[in-house]
């Protein structure tokens, strides 16, 4: 069962690449051993650097479940997730992913994220792009707000 499913995310990503649609990836969504959604990469036809396929086929199927969680369901991508959909994928609360090629095999084909993985364990203010902390008195507002807030919907 996972083969197949994991075959479909590759053969999208194989499709995409031919179809000029975008980069080398693919991504589906089941529940319940049924297809939720699915979809290639699509930065450059987008125009959108988080339009990867993985995060592309979270949106597609939070909006088909109606839900901002994917509890229960399994991602299939056609490679290693991107410490960016990495982020979304535990965000999202999926159950299980499984991936068919390595973020090293990905590099050998000239898609290469070990940077962003280094500089995740580098000082925010020394990273290659720089981020400062700037202390302001109300920064802390939103989140008391937050905490304050009845009928929240946590998250």
């Amino acid at each position: 069962m996972h083969e197949g499913f994991l075959q479909q995310a590759i053969d999208l990503a194989a499709d995409n690449v031919t179809s000029g649609a975008g980069g080398p990836y693919g991504a589906i969504i089941v529940k319940d051993k049924r297809l939720i959604a699915a979809s290639g990469n699509k930065v450059t036809s987008s125009l959108d650097p988080t339009a990867h396929a993985e995060i592309s086929a979270i949106r597609l199927a939070c909006i088909a479940l109606n839900d901002f969680q994917l509890h229960g369901c399994i991602l299939y991508t056609s490679c290693e997730p991107c410490p960016m959909c990495l982020g979304a994928i535990y965000w999202a609360r999926l159950a299980k992913v499984y991936y068919a090629c390595s973020r090293f095999d990905a590099a050998a084909a000239n898609f290469d994220d070990s940077f962003i993985y280094d500089e995740i364990l580098i000082s925010p203010s020394e990273r290659t792009i720089a981020m400062h902390h700037v202390n302001l008195p109300n920064a802390l507002q939103p989140f008391k707000l937050w905490t304050e807030k009845k009928g929240k919907v946590v998250y």
